[in-house]
């Protein structure tokens, strides 16, 4: 029968996610044929870029020798955190995204329409609410750059006048937000969140903009539709590079 699932065509897979999309993961990886194990890193390992790249790759290495089909990563750029993985011995897939804001879209031509002309646009989801101090993303606009790792981090790799201005070029800092939009997917609505965010916006003085969300592409990633317009499909040997447009966002090359 056409499209059936047999133990033959159903794959092992290793998922690592962050942990903002726990909902989401968890109600499509109970729906899919194929078998996985997960691991999740916490939203805070985001704050410097380099740490989650780590933490990544090490959860990449200790996949070898584990016969699995693919290692999954559900993460976007973030901030240069996916940028120079490694793929072991086994192929590691990868969303051609450039945050969870594309992947709680469902599409990279999603967030090129809503947020191409603001990049660090505030936003929140009902998993950025659950795991993280703050309730929404703000492109870490609100923080003090001096005091901020990520730009500590530019500052050691490009010297302070260069990372000031990779700063304030990829976070918006000398920008006024008055919007803040809210990403809610139907399956994993939450009630009461959107409120509160909405409660949140109305004291900062933003305009609350809420946008359907939707699962579309994370499901292609964990159903193993991996259409390479999507998807970064990493070979053994090679390396994850960034691109930085709103087409391929990430590419790779040998190691």
């Amino acid at each position: 029968m056409k499209g059936l699932y047999t133990r033959e065509n159903t794959m092992r897979l290793k998922l690592i996610a962050c942990d903002v999309l726990t909902r989401e993961i968890c109600i499509l990886v109970a729906q899919t044929p194929h078998v996985f194990d997960m691991e999740f890193t916490e939203k805070d390992s985001h704050n410097r870029s380099d740490n989650l790249r780590r933490l990544i790759q090490e959860k990449i290495d200790r996949c070898a020798g584990k016969q699995y089909d693919a290692v999954l990563l559900a993460y976007g750029l973030c901030g240069n955190s996916t940028v120079g993985l490694e793929a072991r011995d086994t192929r590691v897939v990868v969303p051609r995204a450039h945050d969870c804001c594309t992947l709680f879209l469902g599409s990279k031509e999603r967030f090129k329409q809503h947020f191409q002309d603001n990049p660090s646009q505030p936003f929140s989801s009902p998993g950025y609410m659950e795991r993280s101090d703050a309730l929404f993303h703000d492109g870490l606009g609100e923080k003090n750059m001096e005091k901020d790792p990520v730009y500590l981090e530019h500052v050691e790799k490009y010297g302070e006048e260069n990372a000031r201005y990779i700063y304030e070029t990829m976070h918006g800092t000398k920008i006024k937000h008055n919007k803040l939009v809210y990403i809610e997917i139907p399956e994993t609505r939450h009630p009461g969140y959107a409120e509160l965010c909405r409660k949140r916006a109305q004291e900062a003085r933003m305009e609350f903009v809420p946008l359907e969300g939707s699962l579309e592409l994370l499901k292609n990633l964990i159903f193993g539709n991996w259409h390479p317009e999507d998807f970064l499909i990493l070979s053994p040997k090679r390396r994850t590079k960034g691109v930085y447009d709103y087409e391929k966002i990430i590419g790779s090359e040998p190691v």
